[in-house]
């Protein structure tokens, strides 16, 4: 114990007090993104992995994150930054994790309509239990993340965090809550506007064998109309693909740039 007391010792002192602190205050802003932010936070990537890439990102920004901060030794003070910067890291996540909720809720309320959500299993990304087209959309917004640089976009953004947000400053918590409160709110309305094809399609298909119903009256909707709703929603969806992965692209932008815009100094 002694040796290893003398040799911390002996590390803090030739790195600098301020500069350790620095370091931890950095990576507790950085760490939110690999517990909620999509892709980072997967449960495909193995624990050890996420932490090595979460210390790189940190030796990389931890340079220009304490260029002229004046950060402080005192116990109460560190932990006062490290909650902070935890909950700034947290915010900026959030916005981007919030997006890839929004498409999950899509594909669980099209699972419903078109009848496959007694199939449910386990989503390989999330870890949530979730039946096809849920499953479908969340690999498709992964596959979209990726294609289109998202990973980038989140460092890069997160980058930006330091020049709105420094070390010891602290941001304006209000903001924050009240744009946390809109994003989550307007989880629902983007699940419907990435559905909408599909519900309206599912809608006008029961409408249909409603009306078979009334004038066929010997006809047996229920064993005809499942199949038929099924092959309709999964032709939908398949037109429909490619105009949410544009969605997806556009509210990707605009959440980086929301999550920037809400995090800024108090």
């Amino acid at each position: 114990m002694n040796a290893t007391q003398t040799t911390a010792n002996q590390l803090l002192a030739a790195l600098g007090v301020r500069n350790v602190v620095g370091f931890f205050l950095v990576l507790a802003r950085i760490s939110p993104l690999f517990l909620v932010a999509p892709m980072f936070s997967s449960r495909q990537i193995p624990g050890r992995a996420r932490t090595v890439v979460a210390l790189a990102f940190t030796l990389g920004l931890y340079p220009l994150a304490i260029v002229g901060q004046r950060i402080p030794t005192e116990t109460l003070s560190i932990v006062e930054l490290v909650v902070k910067e935890l909950l700034v890291g947290l915010a900026f996540a959030l916005c981007v994790a919030l997006l890839f909720a929004a498409i999950e809720t899509a594909g669980a309320i099209l699972d419903f309509m078109v009848g496959f959500a007694f199939g449910g299993s386990l989503d390989p990304i999330t870890g949530n239990q979730s039946a096809v087209l849920g499953r479908v959309y969340s690999l498709v917004a992964v596959a979209i993340f990726i294609a289109i640089n998202g990973d980038a976009w989140l460092i890069q953004g997160l980058s930006r965090t330091f020049d709105i947000v420094p070390l010891t400053a602290s941001p304006d918590f209000a903001s924050i809550g009240e744009a946390l409160t809109l994003v989550f709110t307007g989880i629902f309305t983007a699940a419907v506007e990435v559905a909408a094809p599909v519900l309206i399609a599912c809608v006008l298909t029961d409408v249909g064998f409603g009306v078979v119903s009334r004038v066929v009256p010997q006809l047996n909707v229920f064993a005809v109309g499942f199949p038929v709703k099924v092959l309709v929603g999964l032709l939908v969806v398949a037109a429909s693909l490619p105009f949410v992965g544009g969605w997806i692209s556009d509210q990707l932008q605009l959440s980086v740039g929301e999550a920037l815009q809400t995090l800024r100094a108090g």
